[in-house]
């Protein structure tokens, strides 16, 4: 239940937020079984084993995108292209040409598609609905964007963009390990990632390291960037802040886990809890995090 990662979308003010009306939406596009010539499938699957596509709690939405995707990989397309070619060629005593390769491949590859094994993967949202943000559970911008045009087609009022602040997080980040401290309730923590900005994209990084050292500081001055670093929020989250404003590495410390464990009833209690409790941080980190970074510009 609790988030691994973040990439952050601002709500439009002029979504009206109707659970009923976004469940119904959502069970319109649910996922199915890829068909027999079908390497992908995508639709809305339940985030709770409730049977409902909309998971809403205490002015909290949760809803969970579903990938199903064929397992057939290139080499096995190749072998039996590899073979097929060889079959043919010795029946027609000559090389087979580039197009009849292509061809022959797109032919084969439809050939295996019906005995292909499948995988499904998901992936979780949550919408902040008096807040007006949306967080995807991942740490990479081309799935957090197909789980969102997913949800732009079942929900053409949805039209959420990504949430970008007036300063930027790279150069913030610099400043932060340059004067030795994060402003707030944020701390520096032990990971880091910098990277040159000339063409060689010489790349430092540290793990579990101190950062308070001279060296940190002359790579900075020297002209590197910061592209991740490692950040705890008022003792409760610690979490890796990347420069294109993704969360990756979400660590909920003892202190949330001991309040959640100590409210354990049953499984849908638990998962009750864990979401309010989850939601609850997450937001108070997300509002100072925008703050500390300047506010957000306006998107309009």
């Amino acid at each position: 239940m609790w988030f691994k990662n973040a990439v952050i979308y601002r709500v439009p003010n002029d979504w009206v937020a109707n659970g009923d009306d976004l469940e119904q939406k959502l069970s319109l596009q649910p996922l199915q079984p890829c068909g027999g010539f079908q390497m992908e499938s995508q639709g809305w699957t339940f985030p709770h084993e409730d049977g409902v596509f909309l998971y809403q709690q205490m002015g909290h939405y949760l809803i969970n995108f579903g990938v199903e995707q064929k397992l057939l990989p290139s080499t096995v397309i190749r072998q039996h292209t590899k073979d097929r070619v060889a079959e043919i060629e010795k029946q027609i005593g000559h090389p087979l040409g580039r197009k009849q390769m292509r061809d022959l491949r797109e032919q084969v590859t439809t050939e295996l598609l019906p005995r292909a094994l499948s995988k499904r993967a998901s992936m979780a949202a949550w919408i902040d609905v008096k807040n007006k943000f949306l967080v995807v559970d991942t740490g990479a911008d081309k799935k957090s964007e197909s789980l969102m045009e997913a949800l732009r087609r079942a929900d053409d009022t949805m039209q959420a963009k990504r949430i970008d602040t007036e300063m930027s997080p790279g150069s913030v980040m610099s400043q932060w390990l340059l004067s030795g401290d994060a402003p707030g309730v944020f701390t520096i923590d032990q990971d880091l990632e910098l990277c040159s900005l000339d063409a060689s994209r010489a790349t430092v990084r540290y793990v579990r390291h101190s950062l308070e050292g001279k060296e940190i500081k002359d790579h900075i001055l020297a002209g590197k960037k910061t592209l991740q670093l490692g950040l705890t929020w008022n003792d409760r989250i610690s979490f890796i802040l990347t420069d294109q404003l993704q969360i990756k590495k979400i660590s909920f410390l003892n202190i949330l886990k001991r309040e959640s464990d100590a409210k354990i009833e049953n499984d849908l209690e638990q998962f009750e809890m864990d979401f309010v409790l989850m939601t609850g941080e997450l937001s108070l980190m997300i509002a100072d995090l925008v703050s500390v970074l300047g506010g957000e510009k306006n998107q309009s």
